[in-house]
């Protein structure tokens, strides 16, 4: 993409655009701006071959006024400090929205685990745990699956924790396993989470949702699990796409078949799923359709091609997917943004709750879980939209006015010591 786009500056720019509608200490907005701690590690791990191989691992720590550090940790080629500082911050604002008592952290490796054994993996993430320990823990800093990490990785992650601290530590990651204090419903959640939130948009906004047309940018635990749900509710996914490219049937998928294609080769086949054509990313952003679900990696709307879009509605399932300039270019367009802080902050709620479970040794029912879940996403896009109301202002904005309010606010009430 020709367009450059800083992370850092975008998120940074958010708070400032809301600044107005806060009254609070410039000083304090200064210092929610930035994190906290930085931690760069460069770090040897054992190839399969016997070679070794150094790795740079990041932990950025952004904010804990309200409570840990929570976020992800994700292994990715372009890792980087500048994005993953962004990351945490929005991580901030997620937790502040939806009132749970974390603050924002994000973490990551700077890796292909495509390219990696399973072997090489688990040195790696344990190498790496051994690196960051000092600086994570229940009460500190808990880290949670991302792009490329999954309920295997926290386990790696948990019993090396365990091992340097010489008892079973759960509360020191979420996402875990189930049979190592994992949350029911914590694989589905941030997916279902997205799903929650547009039929309560769509119900403010007017918009059915059976037999919406719904094109999802990303088919991993986000957009897969959004398609199902969404499928379930009558809607018709029109287009699913992964990092090679996508499909679509503007009548609607044979979801079943797209899906057990793609856990088989690891890509969409359109001969062999059959009722659907080959699509780019790229088209699929473009596509005419009600409900756009943005579930892949960060940046992907810019002020280059928002002008293109012609859903109703955009929901950001990934982490901010929609810069500044591409935000102005919707509103303009009357275009309706769920925001990520609030849209795909399911998985980050059931975190909580997994959390809770362990230090309390507690096992809530599925069904406990998705009603709680369920409360607190309802309850929050309320108080958003009204905010949104009562300022005329996005829900984007109205968002971050809740959020960067609430966390700016418990610094207030904290004090600057000394």
């Amino acid at each position: 993409m020709a367009e450059t786009v800083d992370s850092l500056k975008n998120a940074q720019r958010q708070v400032d655009m809301i600044s107005k509608y806060l009254d609070v200490d410039e000083g304090i907005l200064e210092k929610i701006k930035v994190p906290r701690r930085e931690i760069t590690v460069n770090f040897p791990a054992k190839m399969d071959d016997g070679t070794v191989k150094i790795f740079t691992g990041y932990r950025v720590q952004h904010n804990d006024t309200r409570g840990p550090f929570k976020g992800g940790l994700r292994y990715h080629p372009e890792v980087d400090m500048n994005e993953t500082t962004a990351l945490a911050m929005w991580m901030t604002w997620k937790t502040a929205v939806v009132n749970i008592p974390f603050g924002g952290a994000k973490g990551g490796v700077k890796c292909n685990p495509k390219e990696m054994s399973e072997g090489e993996l688990e040195r790696l993430t344990r190498r790496f745990t051994w690196e960051i320990s000092p600086f994570i823990g229940p009460d500190v800093d808990i880290p949670a699956p991302d792009v490329y990490t999954n309920p295997r990785v926290m386990a790696w992650i948990m019993d090396t924790y365990s091992i340097i601290k010489g008892r079973a530590v759960t509360g020191v990651v979420t996402g875990k396993p189930l049979e190592l204090g994992g949350s029911l419903g914590r694989f589905e959640a941030t997916g279902k989470g997205c799903v929650i939130v547009t039929a309560k948009a769509c119900q403010e906004y007017g918009i059915p949702l059976e037999g919406a047309r719904v094109a999802i940018q990303g088919s991993g635990n986000v957009g897969g699990i959004a398609a199902y749900y969404f499928d379930s509710m009558g809607a018709k996914v029109v287009a699913i796409s992964d990092s090679k490219g996508g499909i679509y049937n503007e009548k609607g998928l044979p979801l079943k078949r797209a899906m057990e294609c793609k856990t088989k080769h690891d890509r969409f086949i359109p001969e062999e799923i059959g009722d659907c054509v080959a699509i780019t990313n790229q088209e699929l952003l473009a596509l005419d359709c009600d409900i756009l679900v943005l579930a892949a990696l960060g940046n992907v709307l810019t002020g280059e091609n928002a002008a293109d879009v012609k859903a109703k509605m955009i929901v950001e399932g990934a982490n901010g997917p929609t810069t500044t300039e591409a935000d102005l270019i919707l509103e303009e367009k009357g275009v309706i943004v769920l925001p990520d802080i609030l849209a795909n902050a399911g998985g980050v709620i059931v975190s909580y709750f997994e959390w809770v479970q362990n230090l309390q040794e507690l096992l809530w029912s599925e069904e406990e879980i998705a009603t709680r879940l369920q409360n607190i996403l309802e309850r929050s896009f309320e108080e958003v939209l009204k905010i949104s109301k009562d300022k005329k202002v996005s829900l984007r904005m109205a968002a971050y006015i809740l959020a960067v309010g609430r966390v700016a606010k418990a610094h207030e009430l904290r004090g600057i010591y000394p």
